[in-house]
C-alpha cells in the first residue's frame, strides 16, 4: 500500500508578512524614516494586523524597523558611516563565500559556476538592453547565489541581513552611478576562479569587487547630500 502524501505545506500568513514588509522597505514603498502604525501597515499591505506584529518583531531583529513605544514602528534610515560599516561585512563575508565554494569537490564548484555565470550573462544581456533595473536583479541573484551555496549556514544568514539593508541604497544610486560594465568582468574573474579550484583567488577577487562597490557608492552617496537612506 502507497504512503499517503503529505500536502505541501503553504508559507504562513507570517511569512507571507515578513516577505510582503521587507520587499516594500527594500524597495522604498516604506522609506527610510516612515512611520507608521502597525494597524496602518498592516492595511497598506492588504493583511491583517497579527501576521504583520509578528513580521515587525523579526524585521526589527533584522535592523530594517525600529518599534517606538506608544507611536508605532519606523523604518530605519541609513547613514552615509552605516552603509561604510555594512560593506566592510559585505567585503569580508562574500570574499570567505567565494573561497568556500572554490574549496568546494569539482562537481559541486561547476554547478554553482555555471548559475553564477548564468546570471551574469543576463547582466550582461540587461546592459545591452538598458536595463538598470534587470541588471540590477541579476546582480542581485549573482550576489545571493554566492553566499546561498557556500555550505554555511552563518554567512548565509549574516549575508542577508545586510544586503537588506544595503538594497536601499543600492536601488536609490543606481541611476546616479556610471554605467555598471565593470561588474560582469568583475564576476567573471570570480567566477573562472571558483571553477577552477582558486580558493586565495576567488577570495581576492571576490574581495577586490565588493571594495569597489563601497569606494564608488559611500561617497557618491555625501556628493549628493544624502544624509539618510
Amino acid at each position: 500500500m502507497r504512503a499517503k502524501q503529505e500536502p505541501e505545506r503553504k508559507p504562513s500568513l507570517v511569512e507571507d508578512a515578513y516577505k510582503a514588509l521587507k520587499d516594500a522597505i527594500r524597495n522604498n514603498v516604506f522609506p527610510p524614516g516612515y512611520q507608521g502604525s502597525e494597524q496602518e501597515i498592516a492595511l497598506r499591505l492588504g493583511m491583517s494586523r497579527t501576521p504583520v506584529h509578528e513580521a515587525i518583531i523579526r524585521l526589527q531583529e533584522d535592523g530594517l524597523v525600529r518599534v517606538l513605544s506608544k507611536r508605532g514602528v519606523t523604518v530605519c534610515p541609513l547613514a552615509p558611516e552605516d552603509m561604510r560599516e555594512i560593506y566592510e561585512v559585505i567585503i569580508a563575508i562574500e570574499a570567505m563565500a567565494a573561497e568556500l565554494l572554490a574549496a568546494l569537490p569539482a562537481e559541486e564548484r561547476h554547478l554553482v559556476a555555471d548559475d553564477l555565470e548564468a546570471a551574469t550573462s543576463d547582466m550582461e544581456q540587461a546592459l545591452r538592453d538598458d536595463d538598470l533595473a534587470a541588471w540590477a536583479a541579476a546582480d542581485d541573484l549573482f550576489h545571493r547565489t554566492l553566499v546561498e551555496r557556500c555550505g554555511n549556514g552563518r554567512i548565509r544568514r549574516i549575508a542577508q541581513t545586510v544586503t537588506d539593508q544595503a538594497h536601499r541604497a543600492r536601488m536609490l544610486t543606481l541611476r546616479l552611478r556610471s554605467r555598471p560594465t565593470g561588474s560582469v568582468a568583475a564576476h567573471r574573474d570570480i567566477i573562472a576562479a571558483i571553477r577552477k579550484g582558486k580558493a586565495v583567488a576567488a577570495h581576492q577577487h571576490a574581495r577586490q569587487h565588493r571594495i569597489a562597490a563601497r569606494d564608488e557608492l559611500v561617497p557618491l552617496i555625501v556628493s549628493i547630500g544624502i544624509k539618510h537612506l
